[in-house]
């Protein structure tokens, strides 16, 4: 058997859950994560030419989610679907958390309403325990624009829910300037 075969497949039972989890995080829908890990996996693995460590394909894989993610919510952002000849939202629907849920789903809704790149900034930050400088260089972003996402998603996820604290982090508070002077 091949080395990249060996690989995938110790990946996969190995670590499968793993990717699999990161990705539902950031879709919140199970079929879409299964899509997204799916995509990662023939992009990691197409060429036979990952890398012979488990730990580097699984890094590679993360990588791959993430910006599969991104471009798919792009994607979807400027190709709005209709049904005879009626345009219809192509975001994911948020489920309906009235009933009074606990403060996961809470948190899961309130995660799942922000940009898609807000939601990754937040998800490698708070999830996997990235600093913004590792952050920027997966999502292949400048640490600034890193810093001004998660500066952002807090905001939004601190109105929503306000009794959230969210640890000291290696950023500063973003200031906007209105007008585009500099």
């Amino acid at each position: 058997m091949s080395t990249w075969r060996s690989i995938l497949e110790q990946l996969v039972r190995e670590r499968g859950r793993a990717l699999f989890g990161y990705a539902y995080v950031l879709t919140g829908d199970r079929e879409a994560a299964q899509d997204l890990v799916q995509d990662a996996l023939v992009r990691a693995f197409k060429g036979g030419r990952v890398s012979t460590s488990l730990d580097a394909a699984h890094v590679y894989v993360k990588k791959a989610i993430a910006t599969s993610f991104i471009d798919r919510s792009r994607r979807a952002a400027v190709r709005p679907r209709s049904v005879d000849g009626a345009m219809i939202d192509v975001a994911w629907p948020l489920p309906d958390h009235s009933s009074g849920s606990d403060a996961s789903i809470d948190l899961q809704a309130a995660v799942l309403g922000l940009a898609p790149r807000e939601r990754a900034c937040i998800v490698m930050r708070y999830m996997e325990d990235m600093r913004v400088d590792e952050i920027a260089a997966a999502l292949g972003l400048a640490p600034g624009t890193v810093k001004r996402y998660l500066h952002e998603a807090i905001l939004r996820l601190r109105a929503a829910l306000p009794e959230l604290e969210f640890s000291d982090f290696d950023t500063t508070d973003v200031t906007t300037r209105h007008g585009g002077a500099r």
